[in-house]
């Protein structure tokens, strides 16, 4: 940021990262649900800081999932949060406020601390994530090949390094899920050895070789694309960094089932470059050429700003179900209510905004029952139905919720609008009093 003697110090220092900050605060306010790929560290963290030790409360033993995943990110991540929510509980405020309450080996790399950087590649790969090897294996021949580092230290390094993450995740991974475990070995056995990946209901997410070039990472960057490409001609520092990158990028291509969230530790090396070649535009503006590159790359920018509101309002209206639940909440107040009030949530429900964060307390229970035939819910005790169903026999519809459905060009102002339509349906069971007998919207 340019310094000026009137603006203060601090914000001289610290501005940008301020706007950063605050761009940050706002997506997460705004939109704090989570869909399914997220589900298990979100419903893990919830089990850790509200449940502790009482292991048979939490979500994974009753829904683990095709594989089991390593607790040890969710502890780290509510250890910080674990004051935070603690005040949040106390002052009363409802679960979903401590929701809203790692790229070390990037940083360290840019730093110049090599070991220390495949260190932590090392321990993401052996706990987090199996498929970081393929960032891991350029990154480390790289490395190699330019001698920025010693084969006989680095393997030292990474072996030892390995001991410690393997010794950690079958420890506290063993105890969370009550059998000897290790994680993401299971996950690497399961995907690639057994190549059984079809299991997890994703298969039909299949995308060309290029899609990840010619699709995920436009969208993904917008601008920042092209800039990212153009800094590495602008810097011969750039390459450097940006080579494994996209070696990852095209080693992940060969899978056909593809998703942006597989490659997007790939986003921040992008956007680095990026802000290169933003920055050495900017520096010779006063040049004819410069000039006019800068006045593109500026249009481009506010063009970029459109879509990134559009996108925003987007995913704001992708978690229907959670936006339903708190409005049930918010709707109905069964303070006075003697017994308890039970509401279901199906399969697309649990997948589509709500986790065990939205939930609040008693006499709110809550149930996640799967293979339940629609048919079969008149004959259940449940008091609310959230689900994909407009009707369902037994129950009054008493409102809907509308999620993205898709983006709609049109002459005019603005040029883009989202189109929306009911994707979830709140059911109460006629059978049961309504307190409030307040007057529902209808479905």
């Amino acid at each position: 940021m340019p310094t000026d003697s009137r603006m203060p110090k601090f914000l001289q220092s610290y501005g940008y990262d301020l706007i950063l900050g605050s761009v940050a605060a706002i997506y997460v306010v705004m939109a704090p649900y989570t869909k399914v790929e997220e589900s298990f560290n979100v419903q893990s963290m919830h089990d850790i800081l509200y449940h502790r030790h009482h292991l048979s409360s939490y979500d994974h033993l009753e829904f683990p999932g095709v594989v089991p995943r390593t607790f040890i990110g969710a502890f780290i991540v509510s250890f910080i949060a674990s004051p935070v929510v603690s005040v949040i509980s106390w002052l009363g405020f409802p679960k979903i406020c401590s929701l809203v309450a790692v790229n070390l080996a990037y940083g360290n790399w840019l730093k110049g601390n090599f070991y220390s950087a495949l260190s932590f590649l090392i321990f993401a790969t052996v706990i987090f994530r199996c498929d970081v090897m393929l960032l891991l294996g350029p990154i480390g021949i790289e490395l190699l090949l330019t001698k920025s580092i010693s084969f006989w230290k680095a393997l030292k390094y990474c072996v030892g390094t390995a001991v410690v993450a393997v010794g950690l995740t079958i420890s506290v991974d063993s105890i969370m899920w009550k059998k000897f475990v290790w994680p993401e070995f299971e996950v690497f056995w399961f995907n690639s050895i057994l190549n059984r990946s079809s299991d997890w209901g994703l298969l039909n997410q299949t995308h060309s070789v290029h899609w990840y070039f010619t699709s995920a990472l436009p969208r993904s960057l917008l601008v920042a694309y092209p800039l990212s490409l153009l800094g590495t001609l602008l810097d011969r520092r750039v390459p450097f960094l940006i080579l494994p990158v996209l070696s990852f990028v095209m080693l992940y291509s060969k899978l056909p089932h593809k998703e942006l969230r597989f490659i997007i530790s790939s986003v921040p090396m992008l956007n680095l470059s990026a802000a290169v070649a933003a920055s050495r535009i900017y520096n010779n503006r006063k040049k004819t050429i410069w000039k006019l590159v800068n006045m593109v790359m500026l249009a481009l920018f506010a063009i970029s700003a459109g879509c990134t509101v559009v996108t925003f309002m987007a995913s704001y209206n992708n978690y229907p179900s959670g936006h339903a639940l708190k409005r049930l909440h918010q709707m109905s107040h069964p303070a006075n209510v003697a017994g308890e009030e039970w509401v279901h949530i199906d399969t697309f429900g649990a997948m589509n905004g709500i986790s065990r964060f939205c939930e609040d307390a008693f006499p709110w229970r809550y149930s996640k029952e799967e293979e339940i035939v629609v048919e079969e819910l008149q004959n259940r005790n449940f008091t609310y139905l959230v689900n994909e169903h407009p009707a369902v026999d037994g129950y009054k519809c008493l409102f809907s919720e509308e999620g993205f459905d898709r983006l709609k060009l049109r002459r005019g102002f603005p040029p883009i609008v989202l189109v929306k339509r009911a994707k979830v349906y709140v059911h109460r069971n006629i059978k049961k009093e309504d307190h409030l007998r307040k007057k529902w919207p209808g479905c």
